[in-house]
C-alpha cells in the first residue's frame, strides 16, 4: 500500500478537520500481564477504544433470558497459554505473529499452502492449509485439535486500473482474502458457540476503509472482509465469540509483491505519479516492520476489551481519524495535497 505517511509529520489532514489528528492512546496491559522487554512496542499501536458509539438495541422481553444465559460463559484463557491457528504463517505478518505469540507462551499452529515454508518457525504444529479449499481446511482443523483463537492472515495482493483488471485474478483475490476467512470461521464457529468462547482475528488493512487509485482490487476484498467481520461481531458475539479486525497502515511486510497489472497505456501517467508516493510517505525511520502488527494481534487475542477495529501505526490512526471527520471532497483534497497527486 503506497498512500499513507508514517511519521511524516504532515498535519494537513488534521488541520482540515479543524484540529490535529492525534493517535489515540493504546490500551493498558491486561490485568495480570507482566511487562516484558518487547512491551515498549505496544505504545506504537493505536486503536479506537477511546472513541466508541454505544448502540442500544431493543430486545423483546421474551428474548432477554436467552441473552443473559448466552453471556454467562467461561471466557477464553486470556492470561494462560492459548492454542492459536494462523493462516499464511510462512512469512511477513504471519511469521512475525507466530514468533510473538510463542514468546508470550501460547501454543501456535502455523499453516500455509506449502508446509515446507514453515520449517523455520519454532511452533507447536505446522500444517498445510489452503483457505480456498474446504477439504484442506477441514483436514487441518481435525489435526490441529481444539483451538482458542484463529488469525486469518493469508491474503493475495494485486494492483492495477479497474477498467481492464483481469476478473479471474480479482476473483482469486476475493476467494483468498474474503471467502477464505469466512470458510475457516464457518468450520470453527459451531463448536465455539457451544463452548461459549473463541477469538477471531481478521487481518484487514487501512485499505479496507479508505480506497486509493490502482489499489482497487485489494481494497475491495478488504472492504468486504471488514463487512463480514462486523456482521460476525454481532452474530457470534452473542455466544461469547469475539471478532477483531486488524488494520495495518503503511507496513513493511517483507512480502514479494505480485506483478502489477499495468492496464491500458493511458494510465501510464497515473502509475508514474502513484509510484512516486513512496518517497513522500517514508518517515525518517522508514516503514515499521510486521512485528508491530504482530503485537497488535497478540494483544487483541489476549485482551477481551479490545474493540472491533484496531488500526496499527501512526499513519493508520491519522488517516482514519481524518476520514471520520472530513467529507469526501475535503478528504480527497487533503490526500491529493499531501501526495502531490494531480491525476
Amino acid at each position: 500500500m503506497d498512500l499513507y505517511p508514517h511519521g511524516s509529520g504532515d498535519k494537513r489532514l488534521g488541520d482540515l478537520a479543524g484540529k490535529p489528528i492525534r493517535p489515540t492512546e493504546h490500551h493498558p496491559l491486561p490485568s495480570g500481564e507482566s511487562s516484558r522487554p518487547n512491551d515498549d512496542r505496544d505504545s506504537e499501536i493505536f486503536d479506537e477504544g477511546r472513541v466508541r458509539v454505544l448502540m442500544v438495541m431493543s430486545v423483546p422481553s421474551s428474548d432477554r433470558p436467552t441473552l443473559r444465559r448466552a453471556r454467562q460463559v467461561t471466557p477464553c484463557r486470556t492470561l494462560g497459554a492459548m492454542r492459536i491457528l494462523i493462516t499464511g504463517a510462512a512469512r511477513a505478518i504471519g511469521a512475525a505473529t507466530a514468533a510473538e505469540l510463542i514468546r508470550s507462551g501460547h501454543e501456535v499452529v502455523a499453516t500455509a499452502r506449502d508446509v515446507t515454508l514453515l520449517d523455520q518457525l519454532d511452533v507447536s504444529q505446522r500444517l498445510a492449509l489452503d483457505v480456498t479449499d474446504e477439504e484442506s481446511i477441514r483436514s487441518a482443523l481435525s489435526r490441529a485439535g481444539e483451538l482458542d483463537a484463529i488469525v486469518n492472515n493469508a491474503a493475495l495482493s494485486g494492483k492495477g486500473p479497474l477498467e481492464d483488471f483481469p476478473l479471474d485474478r480479482l476473483t482469486a483475490m476475493f476467494d483468498t482474502n474474503t471467502l477464505g476467512p469466512l470458510r475457516l470461521v464457518q468450520q470453527v464457529a459451531p463448536a465455539w458457540r457451544l463452548r461459549g468462547s473463541g477469538v477471531i482475528v481478521n487481518v484487514s488493512s487501512i485499505q479496507g476503509r479508505v480506497s486509493t487509485p490502482l489499489e482497487g482490487p485489494y481494497s475491495a476484498s478488504k472492504y468486504a472482509l471488514e463487512s463480514l467481520s462486523e456482521t460476525l461481531h454481532y452474530e457470534l458475539g452473542h455466544f461469547g465469540i469475539r471478532t477483531v479486525i486488524i488494520e495495518p497502515g503503511y507496513i513493511g511486510t517483507g512480502m514479494k509483491a505480485p506483478e502489477p497489472h499495468a492496464g491500458d497505456p493511458v494510465y501510464a501517467g497515473l502509475w508514474e505519479q502513484w509510484d512516486g508516493t513512496g518517497a513522500k510517505v517514508n518517515g525518517p525511520q522508514g516503514r515499521p516492520g510486521p512485528e508491530l502488527v504482530a503485537v497488535a494481534i497478540r494483544r487483541a487475542i489476549e485482551d477481551p476489551t479490545t474493540p472491533l477495529r484496531v488500526p496499527v501505526g501512526d499513519d493508520a490512526a491519522m488517516v482514519l481519524g481524518a476520514r471520520s471527520q472530513l467529507d469526501d471532497p475535503s478528504f480527497e483534497k487533503a490526500m491529493r495535497d499531501v501526495l502531490g497527486i494531480t491525476w
